[in-house]
């Protein structure tokens, strides 16, 4: 995007459906505990809530950006004042832990006379068994973790929700530099009945902010388009936040939904699959096809 590929106005629709793509890791995560009734529903509840929320926030925010292209116009006009103010980096610990690792693992097969297109497959496909592995054994870790410390000053403010609970999320989300990592940690403390969903939920909304953080940062030595989009995705989220959060009987909406997906999801195990596939895949080939059908007409 800062080389210019990708245009403000084209990159609005992209950085929402990003939005919604990124939660996919949440309900992952909770699947770990299907063969468990009660922990599962209250964690599917806790990871579909964010879907519903960015889904919400996309079908009430996308027809007025395509009709009033208000994301682009005011992303650009706070571009303008922030473009020249020179490069800011922010170095993430889990990136400072992990990338020497990697690229030590990478040398090592190298250093056996494998080929290029060998090695990144196996090392793809060492990733991902890693990544299901990671979220597996995440919702124990999780348990075992704070069910022994739930009476710590942290825990009690990630209890309290609210914009305390929203700050909580910016905080830690942007010292991981993943929105997935917060929602994921907080999914099977859900499960195990540590923090309610209301107060999840505000956590959710601050990783939603907190992970637009990095980009924005690493924009600001970029383009003036550069600036723009990294814009562009905050100003979503806190645009979603101010439209949905401050009425309670608003807010309640997608945390209702998902307890109702997850209540539906206890009667067969393949509501959470058909959820992920439809979601996930089915409807975003549905939306590519039909505009690619449209502008062939």
């Amino acid at each position: 995007m800062a080389a210019g590929a990708v245009s403000v106005q084209g990159a609005v629709p992209m950085i929402m459906g990003a939005n919604i793509g990124t939660t996919v890791t949440n309900t992952i995560v909770a699947m770990a505990s299907v063969n468990r009734r009660d922990e599962f529903r209250r964690s599917f509840a806790g990871a579909t809530m964010h879907d519903f929320f960015n889904v919400i926030a996309v079908i009430v925010i996308l027809p007025l950006e395509l009709t009033t292209h208000m994301l682009e116009r005011m992303s650009g006009a706070l571009a303008t004042v922030l473009v020249g103010s020179g490069q800011v980096e922010f170095d993430s610990p889990v990136k400072a832990i992990t990338k020497p690792v990697a690229k030590g693992f990478v040398h090592w097969l190298e250093g056996l006379g494998w080929g290029d297109p060998v090695v990144g497959t196996f090392v793809l496909v060492v990733a991902v068994l890693g990544i299901f592995l990671a979220l597996s054994r995440l919702p124990s870790l999780m348990r075992e973790m704070f069910l022994s410390r739930a009476e710590g000053a942290f825990y009690r403010l990630m209890h309290r929700g609210g914009l305390v609970g929203m700050g909580v999320g910016v905080f830690i989300t942007v010292l991981v530099q993943s929105s997935s990592i917060t929602t994921s940690l907080l999914v099977p403390m859900i499960g195990a009945g540590i923090i309610p969903l209301e107060a999840a939920f505000s956590i959710t909304l601050g990783a939603n902010i907190g992970t637009t953080v990095t980009a924005l940062l690493a924009s600001t030595a970029g383009t003036h388009d550069a600036v723009a989009i990294a814009l562009v995705h905050l100003l979503f989220n806190i645009m979603g936040i101010c439209i949905i959060f401050p009425i309670r009987a608003i807010r309640r909406i997608p945390i209702r939904l998902a307890e109702n997906l997850a209540e539906f999801s206890l009667r067969s195990r393949l509501v959470p699959l058909l959820y992920l596939v439809f979601l996930f895949f089915l409807l975003p080939g549905l939306i590519i096809l039909g505009q690619r059908i449209l502008s062939g007409s």
